[in-house]
């Protein structure tokens, strides 16, 4: 099998799988509330400048007088890694989510949906 064609057949590094099956693992533990942290947060990654993002709201409203819990910190390592990650591989992720849960994507691609047209 030549290189090239191996190449294609791995869209992503091993480092960037290994981060997003931990997202994903996170993802499957969050209850209601830290999902729709973390759809704000996709969204605001998906469509920056159209949407403030309830992280952004919340971080400019909160005094920082205590350690952040686990959620927190799950969400700062996911912002590092997918900030780190190709396009590729980004779409790669959504895909891994679509299969985990179909329904939280198809509220993510409407949502995304409805910010067309707005500044």
């Amino acid at each position: 099998m030549p290189l090239g064609s191996r190449e294609k057949s791995l869209p992503i590094s091993y480092v960037t799988f290994q981060e997003q099956r931990c997202v994903l693992s996170w993802f499957r533990g969050w209850n209601a509330t830290q999902r729709e942290r973390f759809m704000q947060d996709l969204l605001g990654k998906a469509v920056p400048g159209k949407v403030c993002t309830l992280l952004d709201s919340l971080s400019t409203l909160q005094v920082k007088d205590k350690l952040p819990n686990i959620f927190e910190c799950q969400l700062r390592l996911w912002s590092q890694w997918f900030e780190s990650w190709e396009e590729e591989e980004r779409n790669h992720f959504l895909h891994l989510l679509e299969e985990k849960d179909p329904v939280f994507v198809a509220h993510f691609y409407k949502c995304v949906a409805g910010t067309a047209g707005k500044d």
